[in-house]
């Protein structure tokens, strides 16, 4: 069974606030929310794991 984040916990495991997620969604760069009632969504803990991974990442140098 998958788990079903919901927004807050996207913000926290991702860094971004709302606002932020919502327009990358308009972008079609962050994946879409499963839609869990009439008021309520979340996301897939592998769909935020996968977009993580496939975030281009900084130089530490």
């Amino acid at each position: 069974m998958q788990k079903i984040l919901r927004r807050p916990a996207v913000e926290a495991v991702t860094g971004l606030s709302r606002s932020t997620i919502y327009a990358l969604m308009a972008e079609d760069r962050f994946p879409k929310p499963l839609r869990l009632g009439r008021r309520a969504v979340g996301w897939t803990e592998a769909d935020i794991a996968a977009w993580l991974l496939a975030r281009p990442r900084a130089n530490a140098a």
